[in-house]
């Protein structure tokens, strides 16, 4: 019976666990010692040996020719039926699908007897976090005071969900996650006595997969063994439903050039193939982590990509400010727990890649840290009443050199059509942003048409009409055309939300002039 590669190459000895010197030698030395605790808490991420250790301590204490290292012998009767998990003084339980008061009832009462044949009779209780509140309440007591010959082992990984009261009776060891170099070689050993052919390429992604965990990274080696061939970097990424590095690079070159097309393009052609869409916002989330690791402290071997992937990634990285990568991280997670429980995870994606690709700052805010923390002083001293401070030159809207300028069209007179759609509006509100950011925050999904001098603005959100009654925000408005277009305007607007039906121009020119809406040179 074929027996799956991560139970066949389980570790057997302390010596065998990756990743953990601290915890395994403490263990093997309180074996040796003779000074092994009644209860232990191994708390970590998945796959990173909580469970193996258990088991091996359990086989070590109990072993009847243990080695001078602490380890167990595997060649004694209890090592062997341990290992067959048909030794009675060895109990494991899950306590995913026992964690009833009732099941930790009968644990307490099963206490009582002596081990049959060991030593000691061992508990180990798997995801520990999942027994309910009376039943952490019945182990309390055996817990504290158990008979001699009975020891817990408790594993878990959610240690937040662990009581206090259990934890405090417990040796607690913390299990980090397996080191990248480690995930490494234990798979292409692993590939060489199965007589695998592995690219050491194909190795480093699988672990890096894995993130650190040991089972993930043989379980997906052991799926990419039944393609018969030479397992390569591009075979593990389409077993695993994970886009290739060369589309991640494609992507993120796509972010970086606003290419919003692109980008739909490729997520376009990921998906045709069955690509995990979640998994690669996960890829993007952590390739623009390393950006940002690469920007703020240029250290290499921080970065969680691949060794080829760096020159490439530092070229990217040169072309971006630090706040836009924290900002594109920001949306990207945002957008991974969205996908979690959204109807079609590829709307909420694609989203994200136009909110990232968005050339224009409609979609995500620019205001500059010189600028937050100027609005952050100006409220703090407007609170304590202070006397104003100088006003900061970003915040300072610019005044007029030239007079208002003069319309050249008697603006009753027109008509909607004879309005032209102004071409450069989305450079105008880029600019508008730049010299106000408050006002242009109201001018989302706004228009703007032009007649001779004239120009005439319909904003959909009705707060811009307030806004727009304050000079210094008309005058902001009005330099931004005048720097985009070439020449100063008169600047009429409306609000379309007002506008529920079509009016002649000569309603709206009036109601204009009943809100007291001035007319407004550019600057």
């Amino acid at each position: 019976m074929y027996q799956a590669l991560y139970r066949k190459w389980r570790p057997l000895r302390f010596t065998d666990v990756l990743s953990q010197p601290m915890i395994t030698t403490t263990l093997q030395n309180q074996v040796k010692s003779g000074t092994t605790a009644h209860a232990y808490l191994f708390t970590g991420a998945r796959g990173t040996g909580k469970t193996t250790c258990a088991r091996i301590l359990a086989k070590a204490v109990n072993c009847e020719h243990p080695l001078p290292d602490g380890n167990p012998c595997l060649t004694c009767a209890i090592c062997q039926d341990a290992e067959k998990n048909i030794l009675s003084d060895l109990v494991e339980i899950d306590a995913a699908s026992n964690n009833s008061v009732e099941d930790i009832r009968d644990l307490r009462e099963a206490t009582v007897y002596t081990p049959e044949r060991c030593k000691y009779k061992i508990y180990i209780i798997d995801e520990v976090h999942m027994l309910s509140a009376s039943a952490f309440n019945a182990l309390l007591k055996i817990m504290e005071e158990p008979p001699d010959y009975v020891k817990f082992i408790l594993a878990t990984t959610e240690i937040h969900k662990v009581p206090a009261t259990i934890i405090s009776r417990c040796q607690r060891y913390d299990f980090r996650r397996i080191q990248q170099k480690d995930l490494v070689s234990r798979l292409m050993h692993i590939a060489q006595e199965e007589q695998i052919s592995l690219t050491p390429e194909a190795a480093e992604l699988m672990a890096r997969l894995s993130d650190g965990g040991m089972r993930d990274a043989i379980s997906l080696l052991d799926r990419c063994a039944a393609c018969g061939e030479t397992i390569t970097a591009q075979i593990t990424a389409e077993a695993a439903g994970a886009a290739g590095r060369d589309y991640l690079l494609k992507l993120l070159t796509a972010i970086s050039e606003q290419n919003t097309a692109q980008a739909l393009t490729i997520i376009a052609e990921l998906y045709d193939t069955s690509k995990d869409l979640q998994r690669l916002c996960e890829e993007l989330i952590l390739m623009f982590r390393d950006m940002l690791l690469l920007k703020s402290t240029g250290d290499t071997a921080l970065l969680h990509c691949m060794a080829e992937e760096i020159p490439a990634l530092q070229t990217l990285t040169a072309g971006q400010d630090l706040s836009q990568i924290m900002q594109n991280l920001t949306i990207l997670q945002n957008c991974r727990v969205r996908m979690a429980r959204a109807i079609i995870p590829r709307v909420e994606l694609e989203i994200s890649l136009i909110r990232l690709c968005d050339p224009h700052p409609v979609l995500q805010s620019s205001v500059s840290n010189a600028e937050l923390q100027f609005l952050s002083d100006r409220i703090k001293q407007l609170e304590q009443h202070q006397p104003e401070p100088p006003e900061h030159p970003l915040m300072k809207p610019q005044a007029s050199p030239e007079p208002d300028p003069k319309p050249e069209a008697d603006f009753s007179k027109l008509k909607l059509s004879d309005f032209q759609p102004v071409t450069q509006w989305a450079e105008i509100l880029e600019h508008c942003q730049k010299l106000n950011p408050g006002l242009r925050g109201t001018l989302a999904n706004s228009t703007a048409s032009a007649y001779a001098n004239i120009i005439l603005i319909t904003a959909e959100n009705t707060f811009f009409m307030e806004m727009f009654r304050k000079k210094e925000n008309a005058k902001s408005l009005s330099q931004a055309i005048r720097e985009v277009m070439g020449k100063p305007y008169v600047v009429r607007a409306k609000c379309s939300a007002e506008a529920v039906k079509p009016r002649p121009i000569e309603e709206l020119l009036k109601n204009a002039k009943n809100s007291g809406i001035p007319t407004n040179a550019v600057t």
